[in-house]
């Protein structure tokens, strides 16, 4: 990863944000109206990584540098993730987060590093993630039968308890009607399935992104997420992010989002200016400010 600059050095020209995407009517609320007088109350930041901290496959350092002001300010940063558990024992040690959920929701990563000890839960025991992991074979033969063109993620050998089927991360995009027929094999086998802004990831068990950042918040943080969502801001990009915009009244969604408009139940209140990393730094500018 690139190092970033320290505050002193000027070798280097400032970010500057790229073109904003045109908006799309009214139905979303630019952040730059996020009430200034909620600001002072945020005491979390959530955020999903691809598309939403990342752009075009990569972290750029406005991001990680947005992330590390939010440490700063005394606001934790959670990352909400569909991706592997490989990844989140990374993203936990190395990044400036509080914690890490990953694989939708199958599981909950946090680091000490005073005590340099990783702090692991999952939904489901070891023996079930490995039936589980067997059904999802089958499941797994079935797609790429009927819908060409699509690729087990390149991920798939760092994760613990789902599938990720890639239909535009390392293959070429497929079409909306061979997305939803993955979602259709994954239902059919009685697995639940959401569609991220690169895969479609499909499991069993009753568990989503929220259910896990419930678990997470009550075991690691003491708090009630229920009681305390107003003080918490999530940021996200795609469909697998609805029970976040929808249980929080200060969802925030990155410029992309709006591609979605139209697929989702639940779209989030706020909606920055630009796309990706670029969105969440913009994002982070407005709630610091």
């Amino acid at each position: 990863m690139t190092a970033i600059a320290g505050r002193g050095q000027s070798n280097e020209k400032p970010f500057r944000f790229p073109r904003p995407i045109a908006k799309m009517g009214g139905m979303l609320t630019p952040v730059q109206h996020f009430p200034a007088d909620l600001k002072k109350h945020l005491r979390y930041v959530l955020t999903d990584i691809d598309d939403t901290l990342t752009l075009d496959g990569r972290l750029p350092a406005a991001a990680l540098a947005a992330m590390e002001r939010l440490e700063a300010a005394g606001k934790r940063v959670i990352p909400i993730t569909g991706r592997p558990a490989g990844w989140c024992d990374h993203i936990a040690r190395l990044w400036p987060v509080a914690a890490v959920v990953g694989e939708n929701g199958a599981f909950y990563y946090r680091y000490d590093h005073a005590l340099r000890k990783m702090q692991r839960s999952y939904f489901k025991p070891a023996d079930a993630r490995a039936e589980d992991r067997r059904r999802l074979a089958d499941v797994k033969a079935k797609i790429l039968a009927e819908v060409p063109g699509c690729a087990v993620s390149a991920d798939q050998a760092f994760r613990e308890a789902d599938l990720a089927i890639d239909f535009c991360e390392d293959v070429p995009r497929l079409s909306s009607a061979a997305v939803d027929r993955i979602v259709q094999i994954f239902e059919a086998a009685g697995a639940q399935a959401k569609v991220s802004s690169i895969h479609v990831n499909g499991w069993f068990g009753a568990y989503d992104k929220l259910t896990m950042t419930r678990r997470l918040f009550a075991e690691v943080f003491k708090e009630d997420l229920e009681a305390i969502k107003a003080q918490v801001v999530f940021v996200g990009d795609s469909p697998n992010d609805q029970p976040m915009f929808a249980f929080f009244p200060h969802a925030v969604g990155v410029a992309n989002i709006r591609q979605f408009v139209g697929r989702v139940e639940a779209l989030p209140a706020w909606v920055t200016g630009h796309c990706g990393g670029p969105g969440f730094a913009e994002m982070v500018e407005t709630l610091l400010s």
